[in-house]
């Protein structure tokens, strides 16, 4: 199942990516895209996520203990 994992800050997306990579080497480097809000004027408030696929129900805790760190949530995508 893809997992959305959603930040404010474009550095704090990339440095999860990073982690995730290395904690869970066979997913590969999960996608860091940009969401920008529909209807939003100012692309300042648009979130960054991490895309991520493959997590099981015990890499999820280690995730959302990750994502807590940086002020994120995990949404299920």
């Amino acid at each position: 199942m893809r997992q959305l994992l959603v930040f404010g800050e474009r550095d704090d997306a990339e440095e999860v990516a990073e982690t995730l990579a290395e904690w869970f080497p066979g997913l590969g480097v999960p996608r860091v895209v940009r969401e920008t809000l529909a209807g939003e004027d100012d692309a300042e408030d648009a979130q960054w996520l991490v895309v991520a696929e493959g997590l099981d129900e015990g890499g999820l805790a280690k995730v959302d203990e990750l994502v807590e760190r940086y002020a994120g949530w995990r949404e299920q995508g």
